[in-house]
């Protein structure tokens, strides 16, 4: 007899949830259901364009937490906003011109201005609704990277004003050189929340998980290489950008590659979902066939093509997981 194909337990549970109607704080299924968003600077646009499918099939109440890492804690801002479709803001190539200026480097300036992005440009220009992603039942995780320990930080605890909530997502993205220095948010300092863990579903797991939903911005073929030892562009860039902080944040950076590679091995076992003892942690990957994006590309159209092709993938992966979970609008043309 063949092998009987079965549906992955992330889906099911999220199918079951739809079905019943499941509203976030009134569960009696004993399942703690996370969606985690991968970053990556401006290849977080294929992220992005996933995180809007899960919007357009009304899954989004069907998560109880939401985790972001770096460009993903943006989007997840987005999503959890009362006008989750700004996520497109990612596509703009006015939008990139504005967040990415790389004659600044020979300024001695940041590329990438985060303060600018969080503090006026989405105020002023391009509103994101702050009050709504505190007010949202769906949990907000924005991670980043404490700059004494080197390791993993949840700012969960630390959203209780807007103020609050912009500085997360500020810390979540300032990376060493690239997008200007630490951010203070109480007694702590923090950078990038890749420089310790790219992919968050490592802290929903830690906050006790039982089914995460991983939406990522590298194609497989772009998994990360497994090194003996790191770039010369890494160590160059943590001798210069990282002089100042402590050993343990550098060896946190050097080692980010290792722990990118490690993530990729672990993320397929799980999508097997062959271990039914463990965790169901299923991961979206954007096609191979879509265009490579760089942190800092600026390209409009490849931009598009990006967000188009995460979206795309993440309708196709979830559709099965619709059924009773409101109208179903599904990805139109765009």
């Amino acid at each position: 007899m063949g092998r009987v194909e079965t549906r992955h337990r992330l889906l099911s549970v999220l199918a079951e949830r739809a079905a019943a109607g499941s509203r976030p704080g009134a569960r009696e299924d004993g399942h703690r259901v996370a969606l985690a968003i991968e970053g990556g600077g401006m290849r977080g646009t294929v992220s992005a364009g996933m995180a809007l499918a899960v919007h357009e099939l009304g899954l989004l109440p069907l998560f109880d937490t939401v985790y972001g890492s770096s460009a993903g804690a943006i989007s997840a801002a987005w999503l959890l906003s009362s006008t989750p479709e700004g996520v497109r803001g990612w596509t703009d190539p006015v939008f990139a011109r504005t967040l990415i200026r790389k004659r600044n480097l020979l300024r001695g300036r940041p590329i990438v201005n985060v303060e600018q992005l969080v503090e006026e440009v989405y105020i002023r220009r391009f509103p994101l609704d702050y009050a709504s992603v505190l007010a949202n039942p769906v949990e907000f995780h924005p991670l980043a990277t404490d700059v004494v320990t080197g390791g993993p930080v949840d700012l969960h605890a630390a959203l209780v004003d807007e103020r609050a909530l912009r500085l997360a997502l500020r810390a979540s993205a300032a990376l060493p050189l690239l997008a200007g220095r630490p951010v203070a948010i109480g007694p702590g300092l923090y950078y990038d929340a890749g420089v310790a863990e790219a992919i968050p579903f490592g802290q929903a797991l830690r906050d006790g998980a039982t089914h995460v939903l991983v939406l990522r911005s590298r194609r497989l073929s772009d998994r990360a290489p497994e090194r003996q030892a790191p770039s010369f562009g890494s160590r160059l860039l943590a001798n210069v950008g990282l002089r100042r902080y402590t050993a343990e944040l550098k060896a946190t950076f050097l080692a980010r590659d290792t722990r990118l590679a490690e993530a990729d091995l672990l993320l397929a076992g799980y999508d097997a979902d062959q271990d039914h003892d463990k965790p169901a942690v299923l991961s979206i990957r954007p096609p191979e066939d879509s265009p490579r994006i760089s942190r800092l590309e600026s390209d409009g159209a490849l931009l598009h093509a990006a967000f188009e092709a995460g979206r795309a993938t993440a309708a196709e992966r979830l559709a099965d997981a619709v059924t009773r979970s409101g109208p179903r609008r599904g990805p139109a043309s765009g």
